[in-house]
């Protein structure tokens, strides 16, 4: 069995790494995409996971692959195509740390997974199955995201989204609404930003959002709120759960960070999702910022992903 098993992209991060000596930028190779490193997390964490997605034939697609596996995580699913390129994620970043993209994936080969591709004992096998968004933006992805959905709902899986929204890899706004709340039926628990909120559910307010989500048959809905922490939510109540004040290097991740450690927790306590005491669920968000403030301290994606000795030092500040 698996603890989580994660379906979507898997691409390159090149991030600022200073200047040259002609003064021209130079960019850092690091291995990311958000389900990727939401399972690095709980890998790293002591967890059994598994990736499901499909990478290029190439130095980029191999760098991926062996990233995975040297952080324990199942790679059984992960599709090598020679007819299509890893896609790569060019990162800028600001004073603080935030960040903004520009992508190659024209298309990329993430986008061309089919539904064959997709290996269902590892979904049949998994307690957790987690996605995203951006294996909705084009086909065949976003028919095969709905079909592994249906296949990890037979499955009696607990189904995890994180929209994560990047602007650029779609069409237009009104057609990211439109395929990021489809899945939403599917969905027991969800991860989103406060930016995300109007997106998926038309209410700007985090806490109405929430409540939305909620009334709608989502079990547990966390809406990060960047250095002010994150509001979590179930139908038994809603609360803002602080974040730890640290001196951010990069941000990337963090979101990713924070799920990871959260599905690690949720995993861990083996029990039906719809059946978590809220003072609980407050309790692992709590837990998950302190992992999440640990990886804004590093730079990267998956190298940033925090052990538990890690989260453990932050909880005590």
């Amino acid at each position: 069995m698996f603890d989580i098993t994660a379906f979507g992209e898997l691409l390159i991060d090149y991030t600022p790494a200073g200047k040259s000596p002609a003064g021209m930028d130079l960019f850092e190779q690091n291995p990311g995409g958000a389900p990727a490193n939401v399972l690095a997390c709980a890998s790293k964490l002591g967890q059994k996971t598994a990736f499901i997605g499909k990478i290029g034939a190439d130095m980029q697609g191999e760098l991926l692959r062996k990233t995975l596996q040297d952080a324990n995580i199942n790679t059984d699913g992960l599709i090598s195509d020679e007819n299509y390129f890893t896609t790569l994620a060019f990162v800028s970043l600001s004073e603080n740390g935030e960040r903004s993209f520009s992508f190659a994936r024209k298309p990329g080969a993430d986008t061309k997974i089919f539904r064959e591709d997709v290996d269902l004992s590892i979904i049949q096998n998994s307690r957790i199955f987690h996605f995203g968004s951006l294996s909705l933006t084009d086909s065949p992805a976003r028919e095969t995201t709905h079909f592994a959905l249906e296949e990890a709902k037979k499955a009696n899986c607990i189904i995890s989204y994180d929209p994560n929204y990047r602007p650029l890899l779609w069409k237009s706004k009104e057609q990211a609404k439109e395929q990021m709340q489809a899945v939403l039926p599917y969905v027991d628990m969800i991860k989103l930003s406060d930016e995300e909120t109007e997106l998926i559910t038309e209410h700007a307010d985090p806490q109405t959002a929430a409540k939305s989500l909620i009334d709608n048959g989502i079990k547990i809905v966390a809406v990060t709120l960047g250095e002010n922490g994150v509001l979590v939510a179930t139908k038994d109540g809603c609360e803002t759960i602080p974040g730890f004040h640290v001196d951010a290097i990069d941000t990337t991740g963090a979101g990713d960070a924070f799920w990871g450690a959260f599905l690690f927790s949720i995993g861990a306590l083996q029990e039906e999702i719809g059946k978590i005491y809220f003072a609980k669920t407050c309790e692992i968000a709590r837990f998950a910022n302190a992992a999440a403030a640990h990886c804004v301290t590093i730079r990267g994606g998956i190298p940033a992903m925090p052990h538990l000795c890690d989260i453990e030092k932050m909880l005590e500040k």
